[in-house]
C-alpha cells in the first residue's frame, strides 16, 4: 500500500472429492486470477501434479485488493504442499514472492526492498524472492534473503532438501557505486542560480520545475 508492503496470507485447500476445479478468492485482480494458468503450466513442467479435485486459494485479508503476479510462487507452493507433494518444514519462517514462467522459472517482481523490511519487522527468518530481486532485498539487515531461479529450487529449499546460501551484499560498496555519476554540475558553465536551486531541492527532497529555454549554448 503505497511504498509499504502489506502481508498477505496464501491459504490453499485441496479437497478429496468433487470435480477438478480451482478458484482464487480474496479480491484478486485480473493478473492474480490469471495466475492459475501460469501455476498449472509451471507445476506440470516442473514435475509436480496439479490437484485432481476442487482447490480453493484464499488471499487474506479478503477485504484488500490483490494486484500483480507476485502471488504466483506462493500459490504454486501452497498447491504442491496441500496436495501432499512434500513437507514444508521452513515455509512458515519466510515471506515468499515471485512470478512464474510456464516452464517453472521464477521471474522478478516489484517491491523486494519493501518486502524485506516487512519480513524483518514481522520477525520472519527471511525472504524468498527471484534471484534478480535478491540484491535489492539484501540491503535490509538482520534477515536472510534467499534468491531462487525456479519453482523446484523453492520446493527443495522449503523441504530442507536443497540448501541455499543467503544473498549477502556490501552495503557500503553499493552506496559508493551509486554515488558516482557520469554527469556533474561542474560540466555546466554558468547557470549558478539554477544549479543552486536544483541542489537545494535535491537535498531537501523537494519538487522543482524549470521553465524556459535550456540555454544549451552555455553548456559544454
Amino acid at each position: 500500500m503505497g511504498i509499504e508492503a502489506l502481508a498477505c496470507e496464501v491459504e490453499v485447500d485441496c479437497a478429496e472429492h468433487g470435480f477438478e476445479k480451482a478458484a482464487i478468492v480474496g479480491l484478486p485482480d485480473a493478473a492474480v486470477k490469471e495466475s492459475l494458468e501460469r501455476v498449472r503450466a509451471a507445476l506440470n513442467n516442473s514435475g509436480y501434479d496439479w490437484p485432481r479435485y476442487k482447490t480453493v486459494v484464499n488471499l487474506a485479508p479478503a477485504d484488500v485488493k490483490k494486484e500483480g503476479p507476485a502471488f504466483d510462487l506462493p500459490i504454486a507452493l501452497g498447491m504442491i504442499f496441500a496436495n501432499g507433494q512434500g513437507t514444508p518444514e521452513q515455509a512458515g519462517q519466510y515471506l515468499i514472492a515471485g512470478e512464474l514462467a510456464l516452464d517453472g522459472r521464477v521471474r522478478p517482481v516489484k517491491g523486494a526492498l519493501s518486502m524485506a523490511i516487512l519480513a524483518r519487522d514481522k520477525g520472519f527468518n527471511g525472504l524468498i524472492v527471484p534471484r534478480e530481486n535478491a540484491p535489492e532485498a539484501a540491503v535490509v539487515e538482520e534477515i536472510e534473503v534467499i534468491g531462487i531461479g525456479t519453482l523446484a529450487e523453492a520446493v527443495g529449499f522449503l523441504t530442507s532438501q536443497l540448501p541455499l546460501e543467503p544473498t549477502v551484499i556490501d552495503i557500503d560498496a553499493v552506496f559508493a557505486d551509486a554515488s558516482r555519476y557520469e554527469e556533474d554540475f561542474s560540466e555546466v558553465r554558468g547557470q549558478e542560480s539554477v544549479k543552486r536551486a536544483v541542489t537545494v531541492a535535491a537535498a531537501g527532497g523537494h519538487n522543482i520545475l524549470l521553465i524556459g529555454p535550456s540555454a544549451s549554448n552555455r553548456c559544454k
